[in-house]
């Protein structure tokens, strides 16, 4: 027996299947969007701010490529 939450899983992975891909974009960017602007408004920042600390979180614990390294010099 399926639930509701199944039910409206598959009603929005079908509207998401119907757009085309340019849609597709123009959905994730708006989302991302969104996103920003609830964390902005959460922390009382800026929007400068928010996608600062937000870019950094996302390079945090990563270790430079061997390979960009060696080809800077």
């Amino acid at each position: 027996m399926k639930s509701v939450l199944d039910h409206l899983r598959d009603e929005d992975r079908q509207a998401v299947l119907a757009l085309t891909p340019a849609e597709r974009i123009g959905l994730a960017l708006a989302l991302g969007e969104r996103d920003l602007e609830t964390f902005r408004r959460a922390r009382g920042l800026s929007r400068v701010d928010a996608a600062r600390i937000l870019d950094r979180q996302k390079h945090h614990g990563r270790r430079a490529s061997a390979c960009l390294a060696a080809l800077i010099g």
